[in-house]
């Protein structure tokens, strides 16, 4: 099955945080997890694709770039946004199509904005997703907290279908590039 593991704006200020903004939550854990699951992918000759947000850190310098932390495959791709939505207008959704892949694990921030979004996005565009539910991450909003939102979109985004693709959640430790969804259809 072809297959990729796409990493949404796991940028340096993103999840440090700065002056403005406060960094996401548990980021030690989301950048082992991220790395874990990067070394996964190579194992297995899985692409890696990074989309980044050009408002991090206006688009440019060490903020802006994925971050240090985590190990970037040589091989990586990268496309750039300016929306909320991965795929609008990064020709990432003409990128997949042309690789014919069926299956996306998903990680990375926030998970309310840009995770949310890519996870229902890509089931309507016609592929499976996994999404990590300990690989993604955000800060606390002035309602919730990080862990709250974090555990609320694990529990709707598992299972959320849009009729013939859906997603699921799942940890890092598993085997995410066996995908289960036939089990479940």
């Amino acid at each position: 099955m072809n297959q990729v593991l796409l990493i949404i704006d796991a940028q340096q200020e993103l999840i440090e945080g700065n002056r403005e903004e406060s960094a996401v939550y548990n980021k030690a854990q989301l950048i082992r997890n991220i790395n874990l699951v990067i070394e996964k992918a190579i194992k297995l000759s899985v692409p890696v694709v990074f989309v980044r947000d050009l408002e991090v850190a206006e688009g440019k310098g060490e903020g802006f770039q994925v971050h240090k932390e985590i190990h970037s495959p040589t091989k990586a791709m990268f496309f750039d946004k300016a929306a909320t939505n991965s795929f609008h207008g990064t020709g990432l959704l003409n990128h997949l199509t042309s690789q014919e892949i069926k299956h996306i694990v998903i990680m990375g921030c926030a998970t309310q904005h840009c995770i949310d979004s890519a996870v229902r996005t890509a089931t309507i565009s016609g592929f499976d997703v996994t999404l990590v539910g300990d690989g993604h991450s955000t800060p606390d909003s002035v309602t919730l907290s990080a862990a709250q939102i974090i555990k609320h979109h694990n529990e709707t985004l598992h299972g959320h279908y849009n009729v013939e693709h859906f997603s699921v959640v799942r940890d890092a430790e598993e085997d995410l590039f066996s995908p289960t969804h036939d089990s479940y259809r």
